[in-house]
């Protein structure tokens, strides 16, 4: 029976302990060593940073450029750029050394050599070496302090399954080598050996997302089997060696296929005895907890004990923008004193389990240390079972004086190239000058209670965590967006939650959806008019494009006569829809968006087996179709107030009305969210609406239908139209009644719509609106200062994403000169290793095309792509569906067929230039203006595209596709389209005919005036 003390019990210890591990930090020091750092420009730039937030955020960007940065005219001229902004306070120090006028010259290669210096030399605080020479000689210089250390490797992001192999060769190198040096040193008892059993006294810190480059938990098998495949030689060679091997946590994504992993793999038979393995548990997280009870529970039933490290955690701010931005639940506290109390907490139920966990605390709190060490020394923990853990450069006046005080240390230590490095140094710079950094407060010399005082958590706070149970509980997401109104307050809008894949009940539940779906497949639909489902002459099958011979169900396809049923139905119910108040239509249209939400596996099992849209960007188009529902019933109720002018003795008052009959005719490439978008856009304006959706896609149109017929549109205002668009979509066109014409698709087929649209037809007594949305031919331009592991992940996604049939995709690639070989490089290594197969597969990240059609025209293209531009790759593609692997082509003409005409598939262009200048002149090269994209850290050139590229949607540092409704309203100019943007607020003026009521309110000379007696 392991004893148990009350919390309470520990805190006069806890107090006592840390009063004198405060007093050995913070001696005083000489004169001289005050005198020297008070001259040293990498302590100049970190104190300003803290006494400045302005100064923090832009020194901190800078910093993240500067590995981009080759020569000393380019750190000048970025230098000159982050930090002369207005809105920057510089020091006086910094102001005068800013004050060059060119960058080439003396003045500014003065300020490059010595901020450059600054921040290679706080690098090295942080770093314990570049290379493993390196790190060998700071792990001796530990080791003569009484110091164990473990060995992390920095690097660029694994980002393709070369580096994958080369981050797991990279750390068998590195033990060996340690294991090699290992051998000259003498055995050091504090560190070496506790209660007469050997430690390792080489030990190695592994991220397990590293071992993968495709991890991801929806693919949950598959990531396991490709990552456990790795660690296992890993092991292997560590036992060999006598090393141990400890694993990092990461993001909250992949905590728990992380935890999942780790218990299966170290279960197996070879693996179940080694006690020289470690996990991560982050104390910021609000599950963690829960994570170490289960932890726990494990280690009990395994029955050789493991370490657990526990620490606060890295990625804080990460964290709570990702929540933020997917409208999840926060899966951080937001304060600190929450954490701090987490920490306590976790640290108390390690050490009262020590018969089946070996604790390590790390932390650079004096507080979380001293309470770690009164709860061991009430409780008699082994000293093999307990110690306690800083980073390198971060804690290493509370490091020599747990030392002094007779308990082992172990220090992190994190090794690489400086400049690759960065990232990390910029989370420890973060964390160095937090306001809440228990080491800035320590160095400001705020008072001793103030330092030590138990952390207090607030209510709301625990509000939060219930959500996040909830989360683990499986609860739909939308239970939980309450939250998100907290962390988006600039926002009127609230958009769907995505599914968080990352929990494992909500990827059973996926499961059971196509097990669900498949059971209806072959069904028939038929299409509906005046509220009512007919037989059509014609039907046609709609096919899995991932497997042709599979026939998801058979759709009727309506002849011209029916069409004029249709339109005649529409007539007789527009008087009664347009009457209709609003607030009516609104409420009808959120049901529509409820239902879609109850309905959202579903709907996504659909689109994934109708269009082979994979499983987590089919989920995020259903969440575009219910925010289209929610965000245009909020914007009705808005017009619908109209505005008023009125002045003194006059009314007047500017209202709309609705303009008629719409006629929607979508694409298959968003079949739900498009066509939602456009027929509820129509219908709540108070139009009646036909929606005749692409032929390939009319099935998902079909159950859009059940949504709108069961959220309670009346007869007649809705109606499913689905037929042949030279037949019926035509007819629909030019018939005199239709008012508007809301279209999504080939430029060919939306100018013509928009010819014809422009002649009066005989009985016709308007004109018709017509918008168009056209496709494009994106680009992303990626710049020398551009961060390449961002923006090779950006471009891939972008241009591979639904095998580029998105009309946002990437199909161009602007890459200036001094970095394009080394971009085509690992672009291509990125490329090979993705996984292409049928759509419905977890692990799928390119599908097939949409079909036989699509598929051989894209070949045209690469045929005639190969005969312009030289083929960098070409992947093999599945036989069964309709499947193209991706195609890159490098040295590429900006004027080639492939650099200007709309391919529609998974084909991209590398374009080389010389400048930025020359860049966006190619990028703007073309007759469309749809979406682009720009990857730099350069002030200017972020500046400049914001106001030269010519497109409608420009992304700034991310991927170009994925445009969320309410946040970036999509649409495009030139001939990419006509028209306001879908998702924004000038979108439903376009159902809309504007008019202006005036009314003289004076009777006799005598009028009301507001105010007057």
């Amino acid at each position: 029976m392991v004893l148990q003390v009350q919390a309470s019990t520990y805190e006069a210890q806890t107090q006592e302990i840390a009063k004198q591990l405060l007093a050995a930090t913070q001696e005083n020091r000489s004169f001289f060593s005050s005198l020297r750092d008070q001259m040293r420009w990498d302590d100049k730039l970190l104190a300003w940073a803290i006494s400045n937030p302005g100064l923090r955020v832009q020194l901190f960007r800078f910093i993240d450029t500067l590995p981009a940065l080759h020569s000393k005219s380019e750190i000048a001229s970025h230098l000159q750029e982050y930090l002369g902004e207005e809105s920057v306070e510089l020091p006086a120090a910094l102001k005068g050394m800013l004050n060059f006028a060119n960058a080439d010259s003396m003045p500014g290669q003065v300020a490059a050599t010595t901020v450059g210096t600054a921040v290679e030399t706080l690098a090295h605080k942080y770093i314990s070496g570049e290379n493993i020479k390196q790190v060998i000689k700071t792990v001796e210089r530990l080791r003569k302090e009484k110091m164990a250390f473990t060995i992390d490797l920095l690097g660029e992001a694994v980002i393709t399954e070369a580096e994958a192999q080369s981050y797991l060769e990279r750390y068998l190198e590195l033990i060996q080598q340690l294991v090699e040096a290992s051998k000259n040193w003498a055995v050091i008892p504090a560190i070496d050996e506790a209660d007469g059993e050997p430690i390792p006294k080489v030990q190695v810190s592994v991220k397990l997302t590293a071992f993968y480059s495709q991890f991801d938990p929806l693919d949950a098998k598959g990531s396991e089997e490709r990552v456990s495949d790795r660690i296992r030689i890993l092991l292997r060679r560590a036992k060999e060696l006598g090393t141990a091997v400890h694993f990092d946590m990461e993001q909250y994504a992949y905590k728990d296929i992380t935890l999942s992993i780790l218990k299966k793999l170290l279960l197996e038979e070879e693996f179940r005895q080694r006690t020289d393995v470690g996990i991560t548990i982050q104390a910021y997280l609000r599950d963690s907890e829960q994570d170490t009870k289960d932890l726990i529970s494990w280690l009990k039933e395994r029955g050789y004990p493991l370490t657990i490290r526990l620490v606060k955690g890295a990625y804080w701010d990460q964290e709570t923008i990702k929540a933020a931005q997917k409208h999840w639940p926060q899966p951080v506290y937001n304060d600190k004193a929450a954490t701090d109390a987490n920490f306590e907490t976790i640290t108390q139920l390690l050490l009262e389990n020590h018969q089946y966990v070996y604790s390590a605390i790390g932390s650079h709190n004096v507080r979380s240390h001293s309470r770690a060490i009164a709860i061991a020394e009430s409780l008699n923990v082994p000293r093999r079972r307990f110690e306690l853990q800083v980073l390198y450069g971060m804690g290493d006046k509370v490091a020599k004086a747990l030392v002094d005080k007779g308990y082992r240390v172990r220090v992190y230590c994190p090794y690489g190239e400086l400049l690759p490095g960065m990232a990390y140094l910029i989370r420890r710079l973060l964390e160095n000058t937090a306001n809440s950094s228990f080491l800035r407060q320590n160095m400001e010399n705020r008072p001793i209670e103030e330092l030590l005082a138990p952390p207090i958590v607030k209510e709301e706070e625990n509000v939060q965590t219930r959500l996040i149970s909830q989360r683990v509980a499986g609860v739909p997401p939308v239970v939980a967006t309450g939250v998100a109104s907290l962390q988006t307050p600039n926002s009127h809008f609230l958009g769907a939650a995505d599914t968080d894949y990352a929990v494992e009940e909500v990827r059973t539940k996926a499961a059971q959806a196509f097990q669900s779906v498949r059971q209806q497949l072959g069904r028939t639909y038929l299409p509906l008019i005046n509220g009512e489902y007919v037989n059509p002459p014609e039907f046609v099958d709609s096919l899995n494009p991932s497997n042709f011979s599979e026939v998801i169900g058979k759709v009727g396809l309506m002849s011209v006569e029916q069409a004029e049923q249709a339109m005649q139905a529409a007539k007789a119910a527009f008087p009664g829809w347009r009457k209709t108040p609003a607030k009516q239509r609104a409420d009808i249209l959120r049901k529509a968006g409820d239902l879609m939400e109850l309905r959202r596996a579903e709907l996504s099992v659909w689109i994934v087996l109708e269009v082979g849209k994979p499983v987590k960007e089919a989920d995020g188009e259903v969440s575009e179709a219910i925010d289209f529902c929610r965000y245009y019933a909020d914007e009705i109720e808005r017009l619908d107030k109209g505005v008023n002018y009125d002045i003194p003795g006059e009314t007047n008052h500017y209202i709309y009305q609705p303009r008629g009959i719409t006629v929607v005719i979508s694409p298959w490439n968003f079949p739900l969210a498009i066509a939602c978008g456009m027929t509820v856009a129509a219908l709540v304006s108070g139009n009646c609406t036909l929606l005749k959706p692409a032929e390939t896609s009319s099935i998902i149109a079909a159950k859009l239908t059940e949504i709108l017929v069961d959220a309670g549109f009346p007869k007649g205002v809705f109606q499913y139209v689905p037929g042949k668009g030279s037949q019926v979509g035509a007819y629909l066109v030019n018939h005199p009644d239709t008012h508007v014409i809301a279209f999504t698709g080939s430029q060919e087929v939306g100018c013509r719509i928009y010819a014809e649209a422009a002649t009066l037809k005989s009985g016709q007594k308007h004109m018709k609106r017509v918008i168009a949305e056209m496709g494009g031919k994106n680009a992303i331009i990626v710049d020398e200062s551009a961060d390449l592991d961002q923006a090779i992940v950006g471009v891939v996604q972008s241009a591979f994403g639904y095998s580029g049939q998105k009309c946002s995709a990437a199909s161009r690639v602007i890459v200036l000169e001094p970095i394009y070989d080394i971009f085509v490089q690992r672009l291509v290594e990125a490329t090979k290793s993705l996984n292409i197969g049928e759509a419905e597969l977890p692990s799928t990240q390119v599908g097939p095309v949409i079909d036989a059609n699509a598929r051989d025209r894209i070949r045209e293209y690469i045929e005639k792509g190969k005969a312009e531009a030289e083929v960098a790759l070409e992947l093999p593609a599945p036989e069964q569906g309709y499947f193209i692997g991706p195609v890159i082509f490098s040295e590429v003409s900006p004027n080639a067929v492939i650099s200007q005409e709309e391919i529609f598939g998974p084909v991209l262009a590398v374009i080389r230039v010389k400048d930025f200048q020359e860049a966006l002149a190619v990028a703007n090269g073309t007759n469309y203006a749809l979406t682009g994209g720009l990857y730099s850290r350069t002030p200017s050139h972020i500046q400049q595209a914001q106001t030269e590229f010519e497109v409608g949607n420009l992304y700034i540092n991310r991927n170009i596709t994925g445009a969320i409704v309410g946040r970036q309203p999509f649409g495009g100019f030139k001939l990419s389209g006509v028209g306001s943007k879908a998702g924004g607020p000038d979108y439903l003026l376009q159902f809309l005919e504007p008019r202006a009521v005036t009314e003289n309110i004076q009777r006799q000379g005598f009028a009301p005036i507001e105010g007057a007696d």
